[in-house]
Parts: structure tokens; sequence; C-alpha cells
């Protein structure tokens, strides 16, 4: 566990899929250090709620299925009543399905849409909600997890996921540019290869030797590497890095 330490004291933040892997070590970590959490999940209730029961009056857990647009807003609405206020919006959740160019092309685009739906609609929207609640306040902060994809590339059975951590991407850098002068900032970390759930399927497939041949270090990045980072993006000391891409990949891709 890191020893560093920001005090996020009165910051509440709205971080989506934070009932496992990168979100729920996000999630944690930013409780520790004082912030109150609206956790979101889709599926994983009972990890979602594990954090609401070890921070009882920081965290608050949030189901919401992102693919759809009513309970995209719906969520977005239930956050700001219970907690009558956010700070930053971390957008995390985000799926990683396999769909190969080889695969009958109505199955194909379902995998596209899907992973479009979660990875990039729900995004954007929570990106305009976000807005219409910092924008009247004066201040407010993204943080959005990217990928190593957007700026390498995947495989040909992930193009639906390259190319919305692509448009998310571009959207981050849009958000920084166009309303810094309004006092929100936006911020991006690209992970590569992270040992959690959601890529355990790519290396099942490919395997773990082919991963760790790509990056520069011993093991794969931890969930729990992206956390301090993100944690300072939301106390304000990364401020003048806004529009920033930050790699966190393990040397896999460097630009």
């Amino acid at each position: 566990m890191s020893t560093t330490h920001f005090d996020l004291t009165n910051k509440t933040i709205l971080l989506t899929g934070a009932s496992d892997g990168i979100g729920k070590a996000l999630a944690a970590y930013l409780l520790r250090m004082g912030a109150s959490v609206a956790v979101h999940y889709n599926s994983n209730e009972a990890s979602a709620k594990d954090l609401e029961e070890q921070y009882p009056d920081l965290a608050k857990a949030f189901q919401a299925d992102l693919s759809q647009e009513k309970a995209v807003i719906e969520l977005f609405e239930r956050v700001v009543g219970h907690f009558g206020k956010l700070d930053t919006i971390i957008l995390n959740a985000g799926v990683f399905l396999k769909h190969s160019s080889t695969a009958i092309t109505e199955e194909w685009l379902a995998v596209w849409k899907k992973t479009m739906a979660i990875n990039l609609d729900a995004v954007g929207l929570l990106t305009k909600l976000g807005l219409d609640h910092f924008l009247p306040r004066g201040k407010g902060r993204f943080v959005y997890i990217g990928s190593r994809a957007a700026f390498r590339g995947e495989t040909e059975e992930y193009l639906a996921y390259a190319a919305s951590k692509g448009g998310l991407t571009s959207l981050a850098r849009s958000v920084a540019r166009s309303f810094g002068k309004q006092n929100i900032k936006s911020f991006i970390v690209s992970p590569g290869f992270t040992r959690t759930r959601m890529a355990e399927s790519f290396i099942a497939t490919y395997g773990e030797e082919r991963v760790l041949n790509e990056i520069a270090l011993k093991e794969l990045t931890r969930p729990e590497d992206l956390a301090p980072l993100v944690a300072l993006m939301c106390s304000g000391g990364m401020d003048h890095a806004t529009g920033a891409t930050i790699d966190v990949n393990a040397g896999s891709h460097i630009r």
C-alpha cells in the first residue's frame, strides 16, 4: 500500500465501474484519503456494498446499467441528490469485448454497439451532465480512464474497444481546451494491460508470457498502481496538466 497521502476531505467524487478492478482500487484509495465517493456498479453489488460498509460515512453504492441512456441520467441525478454536489467525475467503467472480423456482421456490429454504448456514449452523456453541474458552481474536474489502445491500436478482435478509447481521449482533450477558462479541468489516465478481471480474457487467449514480453518491467501493472496519480488529479495538484494524457503501461508503449 502506498504511503503517499492526499487530503481529499470534503471532495465528492462519482466513480463509474467502482466495484471491480481499477475502479475498486481507485475507490478504496480515494476513500482512505477522506473523499466521499459515489461507488457505481452494474452487477457486482456485493463488492460495491463492501466499500459502503467499510466507509459508511463516505461511500454510497449506486447501481446503473450504463448501456441504457435513461439509467445514466438517473445515476447522475441520484448521486447529486444524495451528496448535494460533485467535485470530480472519474469515468472508469468500460467493457473489453472480443469480436473478430471473421464473425458474422450482425454479431460483430452488436458487440461494436454495446462497447460504444458503455465505453463512449455513457461517457459523453456523463460529461454533458457533469458540465451542466460544474459550470454554475465555477469548478470541476473530469478524470477519464483511457487505454494504451487509443495510441498503439489493438488486435483485430478488439477494434471496438480501441476505437471507443480513442473517442474518449479526444473528448477529454476537447473538454480541457473548451472549459479551462471556466475552471473545469480534464485528465486522461492511459493504462496498458493491468492485472484485472477484464484483461483475463486476453491473457487466457494469448498467454501471460506474451503480455509480459511487451512490457519493460518484470510484472504487470496492478490497479493500485494508478490510484495515487488519480488522487493527485482529484486533489487539484495537477490542474496545470489539464488535457494531459498520463501513460501507466509499464513501458509497453512509450510516446
